[in-house]
Parts: C-alpha cells; sequence; structure tokens
C-alpha cells in the first residue's frame, strides 16, 4: 500500500471544540504566551503552567473526536497511515489511529523533572498537577514541547516524510516551525494536498483543499480512493 503521510494542526481538533492558540479567541488572546507555554515561563512561575495545562485536561475530556479524525482512520484501510501532530491532544488516538508522532508532546501525560525518560499516563479520575506533585518519587511538569525547548520528535517526523507517497497538511496556519519546514521534505514525485478554510500562499505544486478538516479530509478521501480505482 501507498504510504499516506498526515500533519496537523489546530484545525483539526477545532470542529471538537478545543480551542486554537493562534486565531482570533484563541488562548493567546487569553494568556500570554510566553507565560504559559515557555521554559522561562515555566521556571518563573510553574504554579500557573500546572493550572493552565490543568485546565486544558478539563476541556479535552469533555471533548470528542470529530469526523475528520474518524476519516483518517478509515483511511487506513487504504493506505499505510502515519499521522505527524502538532496538538497535544488525544483525540487521534480515541478516534482510533494507530500511528500517531506528536511533534509538541502530550497533553494527558506528565514526565518527571529530574528525568525526562520518565514519562507518565494521568489517571482520568486525577488529571490534576501541581509543583507538589509527584509520581513514583519524582516531581513532574506537562509532557509539552515548551517554546524554547528542543522538539525532539522532529527527525523522525521528518523522515516520514520523506518516505511519503501521498503528503497531506490539515488546519495549520505554517508558520509553526519547525513543524512548518517539513513541507521541504517531500520527494519531487509525492502528491501534497493542503486543508484549511483559510489557506496561506503555498508553491504551485501543493493541491489546496479550502475547507474544514472533516469535509476537506472527506473530499481528500475521494480524490484518493479514485486515485487508487484509476491504478
Amino acid at each position: 500500500m501507498k504510504r499516506l503521510v498526515i500533519s496537523t494542526g489546530a484545525g483539526m481538533s477545532a470542529e471538537s471544540g478545543i480551542s486554537t492558540f493562534r486565531d482570533a479567541g484563541g488562548l493567546w488572546e487569553q494568556y500570554p504566551v510566553m507565560q504559559v507555554a515557555s521554559a522561562d515561563g515555566f521556571r518563573s512561575d510553574p504554579a500557573l503552567i500546572h493550572r493552565f495545562y490543568n485546565e486544558r485536561r478539563s476541556q479535552l475530556v469533555l471533548a470528542h473526536p470529530n469526523d475528520g479524525h474518524i476519516g483518517l482512520v478509515e483511511l487506513e484501510k487504504h493506505f499505510t497511515v502515519n499521522i505527524i501532530t502538532q496538538n497535544v491532544d488525544d483525540l487521534h488516538e480515541r478516534a482510533g489511529s494507530t500511528n500517531v508522532l506528536h511533534l509538541h508532546g502530550e497533553l494527558m501525560k506528565v514526565r518527571a523533572l529530574d528525568d525526562e525518560t520518565k514519562i507518565y499516563s494521568l489517571s482520568p479520575d486525577a488529571l490534576d498537577t501541581s509543583v507538589d506533585t509527584t509520581i513514583e518519587g519524582h516531581h513532574v511538569r506537562p509532557h509539552i514541547v515548551f517554546f524554547q525547548e528542543a522538539v525532539p520528535n522532529i527527525g523522525p517526523a521528518c523522515d516520514l516524510v520523506r518516505q511519503a507517497d501521498i503528503f497531506v497538511v490539515i488546519g495549520t496556519s505554517l508558520s509553526v516551525y519547525p513543524a512548518a519546514g517539513l513541507l521541504g521534505y517531500v520527494r519531487p514525485a509525492t502528491e501534497v494536498y493542503y486543508i484549511d478554510p483559510n489557506p496561506v500562499s503555498v508553491p504551485e505544486w501543493v493541491n489546496v483543499i479550502r475547507a474544514g478538516a472533516s469535509e476537506g479530509i472527506k473530499h481528500l478521501t475521494r480524490i484518493l480512493l479514485n486515485d487508487e480505482e484509476k491504478a
């Protein structure tokens, strides 16, 4: 089967009610970004960081995968699908996607402050953390890649894009690096699609589908399956 690699951003989860960060009314209008999502912010006020991500988890447990998430799962019947997501929610996994690589961390996990290899999944009935929270004797922090920190999974993500027969970008402004740079790793023969209701300017070889995630993925599926039938 062809390898379909999909890069998803905040627009992927917006239809599930997850607040985006950069759009009008988004989280960055409510919270200064460097205060709640940077390494310096965590060092200066870790209690605020814990409260901020506790709020994000409370929102996430009430959300459900949307038709777009489900549509990507359906594509696994026809393609080898790998998802690279900038989102820290677990909606891809809850929908049933089997190969998900998180670039910016995972909201429902924390990691030890003194050993970043020790990563813990939070129990559904104990999602709040604080500066005093310990697991197995370790104080913990959100398992989130803050601004000013390296993105450990960008190397594996680039490798996946290089292997793609079809590369799809969904619901992203293409302004957050290094994720925005993934487009530069596609091979010359790779089919490339960009799904967004308000797409930014992209090279002419990118096929733009001007739609939200759910409708855009339905349209993409029709295109891809029609191409498969012709092959």
